[in-house]
């Protein structure tokens, strides 16, 4: 969801508990809900292998703000938006893939993430429309502006950008997170590159596209964003 300076470091290399805060072990409901979503699409394959694969990419140990609680978070929002979607079950598929390539020393995660989506839906046996609406959603995530009336890109983006709205306590524990994922990046130039990204937040037409997700969210994420904008 953010893009920060970059680092010739290799940040999975380093150790991590997994079962530390911001990680998530694999869980069965999400499982189960990822191989009914493919069965629904029309999956030609056992989808729960795959299912698995990217649960365990989503719980890699150099993440800790992109975790498999943050994929549980953004499919839970899709759910509550899905009314305004053109098509829901597109969105939770990108949802699946957003940041299922996540290496915090690269600048390129989403299109790697599209590039993956395509290949494993299209080895699914998926149409080749919905894997291109899926690819084509999980690259709206670079910027976070879809065009208006684009209503699957509203909903994907509003999912992501939910945590912006959260409470000062849970918005400090996700800037933390994020933080601890840029360990490697020095003190100036992480300032330098989340501040470039919180204006680029602000910046946007709309911080939220949805009209739930825009009352609901959008006061709490401009107090939040400026707060940590004046901090940095």
């Amino acid at each position: 969801m953010v893009a920060m300076p970059t680092a010739e470091h290799d940040p999975s290399t380093a150790g991590h508990d997994p079962s530390t805060p911001g990680h998530e072990p694999l869980t069965e409901d999400l499982l189960a809900a990822w191989t009914a979503l493919l069965h629904r699409c029309g999956a030609a394959v056992d989808p729960e292998p795959y299912g698995r694969e990217l649960l365990r990419r989503w719980s890699e140990p150099q993440r800790r703000y992109h975790t498999v609680a943050h994929l549980r978070a953004v499919l839970r929002r899709v759910d509550e938006l899905a009314g305004h979607a053109a098509d829901p079950e597109a969105v939770r598929l990108a949802a699946w893939f957003h940041d299922a390539v996540y290496r915090p020393d690269r600048t390129e995660n989403e299109e790697r993430s599209a590039a993956l989506a395509v290949r494993a839906l299209t080895a699914a046996g998926l149409p080749a429309e919905r894997v291109a609406e899926v690819e084509r959603l999980v690259l709206l995530t670079v910027g976070h502006d879809p065009a208006s009336g684009d209503r699957n890109g509203e909903v994907l983006c509003d999912a992501d950008l939910a945590v912006l709205g959260g409470t000062p306590e849970a918005y400090a524990a996700y800037a933390a997170a994020v933080r601890e994922e840029y360990g490697f990046v020095p003190a100036p130039d992480f300032r330098a590159g989340r501040a470039a990204v919180l204006r680029h937040l602000l910046a946007l037409p709309a911080l939220y596209r949805t009209p739930a997700a825009r009352e609901r969210f959008t006061a709490a994420a401009r107090t939040n964003l400026t707060a940590e904008l004046e901090a940095l």
